[in-house]
């Protein structure tokens, strides 16, 4: 109990635990679990109240992926039975984007399968991005298009677009485990590239496979350097078809004891709880909003999700309650930061100046 009390209160003054601290956090017991998510929980308290920030993903493109990512159902040469199609149509995107919107959601996460986006593509998306701004001016736009070129961050922004998310998914040193068409550095830039063009950085993990502890870490102090506005934390849903089907090595607690790291590393970032909630955490997914404070309704991207309505009223009977989009996600000093480093893209100043 001690050593809960001294990470609490080492996390609300914003201070990052040590890799040992972690490292205990994530190999507990599952009889000291409870303790634990009381004690996380009173850091997504004092930061953020009991808001639950709604996300809808919209996804644009579906398969016909060149990248061999090996947790993907999209990725090359998967025999995983997913819908695949091109790009859908700017009014196709603003559609299915007002269809999250009107079911609370105040993020909308715009993602498309491939190594990154072309020059044509993004102009492309640039109308659909615009539509969703001008119908719905109070809800945030986060795009999610692979690996960025040089001005693509920059153009997505002149279009309304307020994040970039990229996930680094896992450590660096078991990168090349899990893909090898790009390296673990590629991602970081990406994220670096968003940052810098004053983009909103949304860069997180995929828990379940086949990490250690220490991977885990590694990660999460990966992702620390980069500073994100938003951590998304997903679990692995093991696609048959895909290299890694039939992993299956994640517990609810042990979801549970992953997400309460990530908060200890980020007390006052927005955790988003993600892909494979459903599978993984099943009836224990109300204890995971006292640890995160932002969720995925819906479906995914080749997978289905939870009924909307299902999701509102695990939140209202965990004692929680819906974010509005009035509502600011990050406490005041990150939020601040957040439009300085918006404030200063294409200066030339370094992205957190």
């Amino acid at each position: 109990m001690r050593q809960l009390e001294a990470l609490t209160e080492k996390a609300l003054r914003r201070r990052t635990p040590t890799r040992q601290e972690l490292l205990s956090v994530l190999s507990g017991s599952d009889d000291e679990l409870m303790d634990l998510i009381a004690a996380v929980f009173r850091v997504r308290l004092h930061f953020f109240g009991r808001r639950v920030k709604l996300n809808y993903l919209v996804n644009l493109k579906s398969g016909l992926c060149p990248e061999d990512c090996h947790y993907c159902s999209q990725r090359l040469g998967s025999e995983a039975d997913i819908v695949r199609y091109t790009w859908l149509t700017p009014e196709q995107t603003r559609a299915a984007a007002s269809d999250g919107i009107d079911a609370g959601a105040t993020r909308v996460c715009l993602v498309a399968s491939g190594r990154g986006p072309t020059d044509r593509d993004v102009d492309r998306i640039a109308p659909a991005i615009e539509a969703i701004k001008g119908q719905h001016p109070g809800v945030e736009v986060c795009a999610c298009l692979g690996l960025l070129s040089q001005g693509q961050a920059d153009r997505l922004r002149d279009a309304g677009t307020d994040a970039y998310n990229h996930n680094l998914n896992t450590s660096e040193s078991r990168y090349a485990d899990i893909c090898s068409t790009h390296t673990f550095a590629d991602r970081v830039a990406t994220v670096e590239e968003a940052e810098h063009a004053g983009l909103s950085p949304c860069s997180g993990l995929i828990a379940g496979m086949k990490e250690t502890d220490d991977d885990l870490v590694d990660a999460l102090f990966a992702l620390h350097r980069l500073a994100p506005d938003s951590v998304p934390v997903n679990f692995l849903m093991p696609f048959e078809g895909t290299p890694l089907e039939g992993t299956w090595h994640l517990t609810p607690q042990r979801c549970l004891r992953i997400l309460a790291a990530t908060r200890l590393v980020f007390p006052d970032v927005e955790v988003r709880l993600a892909g494979g909630r459903e599978i993984h955490l099943r009836s224990l997914q109300p204890l995971a909003l006292h640890i995160a404070n932002s969720v995925f309704v819906g479906d995914y991207l080749t997978s289905e999700g939870r009924p909307g309505r299902a999701d509102l009223e695990m939140i209202e009977d965990a004692g929680l309650q819906v974010q509005g989009a009035d509502e600011p996600t990050l406490p005041r000093e990150r939020h601040d930061l957040l439009r300085a480093r918006r404030r200063g893209a294409g200066t030339g100043l370094p992205p957190n100046a």
